[in-house]
């Protein structure tokens, strides 16, 4: 059987224990819990290789091995496997909260005049010890207290979550305001959501809700798949995605991005999904 690498906490050398007997490691490990302090790192498919995704402040992710200024984890969100700059990671923490807004900032003190620290985006989690005024305390410094819900306290409209992000520029592999990608837009919607996605528009499309008969009536947050993209429904007529035409996040009337797609042989149209 084909192992797909991206979901594989395999590095070529090391492999997580529940590999043992399956692929030709030199070590099994348990792994080292850890997280993601930058405000985005790439996740790549190899040591200072391309970028596969993005993961973001706050990310809980399994080290598998550490290499020269790399470590390759596995990201316990959604088990997408790659390489981050071995600098990104700190140690594990308990997080309260996460960034319902497009983007906040991370101020040096509880004072949108003193200057920020760190930019953070959409999905982010953080962690609050206590309140000053309108900022929420964490140890990295204060956040505007509006931009942020407790876990568990997640968005009802993943549609609404992406139009948030309207005019954010796209960019292969993005997960964050600064730049996105198609499946990076529909897995931040949804995780803000409370819903478990996959990172990319394949395993979208294999494992992300139930198809739709050809020609059924389609619904606010269905999902519409070509080989290589996915969009969000927003109504009848039109679609949000983030996308090559355009180069951001934007919405389209269905019926054009169908023909415009295929006249350009960017991809076969696959179907529709109901997350």
């Amino acid at each position: 059987m084909t192992r797909d690498r991206r979901l594989t906490p395999f590095s070529g050398r090391i492999a997580h224990r529940s590999l043992e007997g399956q692929v030709p490691a030199l070590v099994f490990t348990d792994g080292e819990p850890a997280r993601i302090h930058h405000p985005v790192t790439d996740l790549r498919a190899s040591p200072d290789g391309a970028r596969d995704r993005q993961l973001l402040f706050g990310a809980d992710v399994l080290i598998i091995e550490r290499r020269m200024g790399w470590t390759f984890v596995q990201a316990r969100a959604d088990g997408y496997c790659g390489w981050v700059a071995t600098e990104a990671l700190g140690k594990p923490q308990v997080t309260t909260h996460w960034v319902s807004a497009p983007a906040t900032h991370i101020y040096r003190e509880a004072s949108i005049k003193q200057g920020e620290v760190a930019r953070l985006s959409l999905g982010a989690h953080v962690t609050v010890t206590g309140q000053e005024g309108m900022f929420a305390t964490t140890p990295e410094g204060f956040i505007p207290r509006q931009h942020l819900r407790p876990l568990g306290d997640w968005g009802t409209d993943p549609v609404a979550l992406a139009e948030s992000l309207i005019g954010t520029p796209y960019l292969w592999g993005g997960n964050a305001r600064d730049g996105i990608d198609c499946s990076g837009l529909v897995q931040i919607a949804f995780t803000a959501c409370g819903r478990a996605c996959p990172g990319d528009s394949d395993m979208q499309w294999r494992d992300f809700g139930s198809a739709l008969p050809e020609g059924a009536a389609l619904q606010r947050g269905d999902l519409l798949f070509w080989k290589g993209h996915v969009a969000l429904v927003c109504d009848a007529g039109r679609l949000i995605h983030a996308n090559g035409h355009t180069i951001s996040v934007a919405y389209e009337r269905i019926a054009d991005c169908k023909a415009r797609i295929a006249a350009a042989g960017e991809g076969p149209w696959l179907g529709a999904k109901r997350p």
